[in-house]
């Protein structure tokens, strides 16, 4: 038995007819950038997500989304945003390029998301942003500090690009991700969750002069054609990839109610082949409706040789992520070390992401972890 870490065939042959339909639609019209394909996927998005009218403005990939969110909260060279070392580089990266500086802050063991006393720790006089990020398709309750960070003037960007569709439940009010900070950052990487066929992303705000804003800056700052109010970007998202996401998005609450059956399974497995001393599972914190974009372990001890073990025996294993962020040679100049954010690094020699998606069968799981088992009580 072979089980790759993604296999997007299983699900993509349910929507296959409805796909090229709108591909054949797409190339009737020969309109292939913004237009109308795009305008109803924003709609159908702005319904979903419970947000105003056009509040969603599609752009060419979730980098794009982060940065085009920084640029319309004009974050300039030197201001200070605070964010996780432990998540995919575009994070810091975007802030980076804008000649801001990222400023770390520790993690939580559990849930692997920003630890929020932490991220409060790192106010100072130059704080422009929080940048929270709901790893690997769950929220971190950044309502507990939402008021405190406000206070202070420091917007808050919600990077969302692993968790679009997923909830938390606070006293009976459900917020999305994406939707509870100034800004919500969504990825369509064909990866995601909702995914696309090339990159794609969206940006949020319910800020109607903020969306505004961010229509323009995704089009060279362009508010009329060939009127530039400001130097903005080339971030469009393209007819081909708004139609299909708008197919997906359809499909997209069975397939993560999918996954999270899928990780519920895995919990069973790796509980009843006593596997608890050597794997830790990841915690789902209370009120959250976690969409696994990734299910990732800990696994305590010999992660590497785990991970080389099952390839050879036809299963895919990932690492995410290897180094955090603060270790990274291009961030050398911001002056962190080996030690800064333990949690953070012990999670980078620990975490190991199984497959999960929608077609994945208890049968291949229930061999993936029987393989596992088969590692750990080798003599």
């Amino acid at each position: 038995m072979t089980v790759p870490i993604l296999d997007l065939r299983r699900s993509f042959s349910e929507i296959k007819p409805e796909v090229f339909a709108a591909l054949e639609r797409i190339f009737d019209a020969q309109s292939f950038i913004l237009g109308s394909e795009v305008r109803n996927f924003e709609a159908h998005c702005e319904k979903y997500l419970e947000l105003p009218e056009n509040s969603a403005i599609g752009c060419a990939s979730g980098t794009d989304a982060l940065l085009l969110a920084l640029m319309s909260l004009d974050v300039k060279p030197g201001d200070e945003v605070i964010t996780t070392p432990f998540t995919f580089f575009a994070t810091s990266g975007t802030i980076a390029r804008l000649g801001a500086v990222p400023v770390f802050a520790d993690i939580e063991p559990k849930t692997y998301n920003i630890n929020l006393e932490q991220a409060l720790s790192k106010i100072t006089s130059r704080t422009k942003v929080f940048m929270p990020v709901h790893l690997f398709g769950q929220l971190c309750p950044i309502e507990e500090v939402i008021d405190e960070f406000h206070d202070k003037g420091i917007k808050i960007i919600e990077d969302s690009a692993q968790a679009f569709g997923a909830v938390r439940n606070v006293d009976g009010k459900i917020l999305r991700a994406g939707t509870i900070g100034d800004v919500g950052c969504y990825s369509f990487f064909p990866t995601k969750n909702l995914g696309g066929c090339g990159d794609g992303g969206m940006v949020v705000t319910k800020d109607a002069k903020r969306a505004e804003r961010l229509r323009r800056l995704r089009v060279h700052g362009s508010g009329k054609t060939y009127y530039h109010d400001e130097i903005g970007i080339n971030s469009r998202l393209d007819a081909i990839q708004a139609a299909i996401l708008d197919i997906k998005l359809q499909h997209l609450e069975t397939w993560n109610a999918e996954r999270r059956k899928i990780a519920d399974f895995y919990k069973l497995l790796i509980k009843t082949n006593n596997l608890q001393e050597f794997i830790t599972i990841p915690a789902e914190l209370d009120g959250n409706y976690h969409i696994y974009h990734q299910y990732v372990v800990r696994v305590k001890a010999k992660r590497d040789e785990l991970m080389t073990w099952l390839e050879e025996q036809g299963f895919s294993a990932r690492v995410y992520y290897p180094l955090s962020l603060h270790l990274q040679p291009c961030f050398e100049y911001l002056g962190y070390k080996a030690g800064d954010f333990p949690e953070s690094e012990k999670l980078s020699h620990e975490a190991l992401a199984l497959p999960i998606f929608p077609g994945l069968t208890e049968d291949e799981q229930a061999k993936l972890i029987e393989s596992v088992a088969k590692f750990f009580r080798r003599k």
